[in-house]
């Protein structure tokens, strides 16, 4: 196996083939993630339908002479800490994770598997806590959790808890999303607030203390999906701004696509809360994690009636066209900054905050 491996190309902030362990930073969403996935992953596995590199992996069933099933299926692992944190916890997090890689194709989920790694110790209250955010949370999404495991580690080997989740969802017919489908002209749409998940940890973590409590934003995002795709189902792209936030969903489109993407930083919307946590942090609220908010490419001529459905969204209140996908800087995204420059806005390098997902 070792012989197979191509450390050629992998990138900055230090090559990863001088990396003899693992470090936080290869789980980042950043640079060093996805060398590692690109470079050492990639090769071992490879396949045409793991090369589509999407939030889900896009499977077509035979269903009769001429006809297809189009079905979603993804997989996430959840190592939150703390297992509690303002506005959710791992449980509920591990159910809308996945649902929302599953509605970033379009698919509207319908299945979850779960296996759970419980640690030695852990309070038996807090475990069914946590399961009764998974029911709940799958009430709400309306999926099912159909199959799963369990299994116990010794003390000091687990965390308390971690959660895998596993989901399938059905395509409808007609729609076509993936990350390389963005377009020059294209709009760019967030569905909301950025860098609420992100900072609702850290300041649980931390102990810190502002004058709001500030509070993850996980939520199930297919209901949203299905009210953009009734007004418009030529969507090109989707994707959950969960690791490496913003930025590092703009950059892997606009990577995917071979397209420039341009935003205009005063149009993100963001919480003054988060804002002011970010400034006094050091935080770029463009790289801050979130578990509840899309970002969408639409053809310009859907603009309007798609961000009028995602108004009328109780996830999507808060939409707002940030930006436009264009064809020059193919593989590059620029902010427009408030002063009327411009900047580069790169791949995270390496891990912002440890453990918010």
């Amino acid at each position: 196996m070792k012989k197979d491996l191509n450390f050629g190309g992998w990138s900055c902030p230090l090559p990863l083939s001088n990396y003899p362990t693992i470090v936080l930073g290869h789980g980042s969403g950043g640079k060093m993630m996805a060398d590692l996935i690109q470079h050492l992953f990639a090769p071992q596995f490879n396949n045409e339908m793991l090369a589509q590199m999407g939030d889900s992996t896009i499977l077509k069933i035979p269903a009769g002479e001429n006809n297809e099933l189009k079905l979603a299926f993804t997989t996430d692992t959840f190592v939150v800490s703390p297992l509690i944190f303002p506005g959710s916890d791992i449980g509920e997090l591990a159910v809308n994770g996945t649902v929302n890689d599953l509605a970033m194709s379009g698919a509207q989920p319908t299945y979850l598997s779960a296996g759970f790694i419980l640690e030695e110790g852990l309070p038996m209250g807090l475990l069914g806590q946590l399961a009764g955010s998974v029911a709940r949370a799958c009430q709400e999404a309306r999926v099912q959790l159909v199959a799963g495991d369990t299994k116990v580690v010794e003390k000091g080997h687990g965390d308390g808890l971690y959660i895998t989740t596993s989901g399938i969802g059905l395509i409808p017919p007609g729609v076509n999303i993936a990350p390389n489908q963005a377009r020059p002209g294209d709009a760019v749409i967030v569905s909301g607030t950025i860098g609420d998940h992100g900072i609702a940890i850290m300041s649980v973590r931390e102990g810190l203390e502002f004058e709001t409590v500030i509070e993850s934003d996980s939520a199930p995002l297919n209901g949203l999906v299905e009210q953009m795709l009734a007004v418009a189902p030529d969507i090109h792209c989707l994707r959950d701004a969960t690791r490496g936030g913003l930025a590092a969903v703009l950059n892997e489109l606009a990577k995917a696509s071979d397209v420039g993407i341009v935003f205009d930083e005063r149009m993100v919307p963001v919480r003054p809360e988060v804002q002011a946590a970010c400034e006094m942090l050091g935080f770029d609220p463009f790289y801050v994690a979130n578990e509840g908010k899309l970002v969408a490419v639409v053809p310009e001529k859907d603009t309007e009636i798609i961000l009028a459905a995602m108004h009328s969204h109780p996830y999507g209140l808060n939409a707002a066209q940030i930006g436009k996908v264009v064809e020059t800087h193919p593989g590059l995204v620029l902010a427009r900054t408030g002063i009327g420059g411009s900047r580069v806005v790169d791949l995270p390098a390496g891990e912002l905050l440890p453990r918010i997902c």
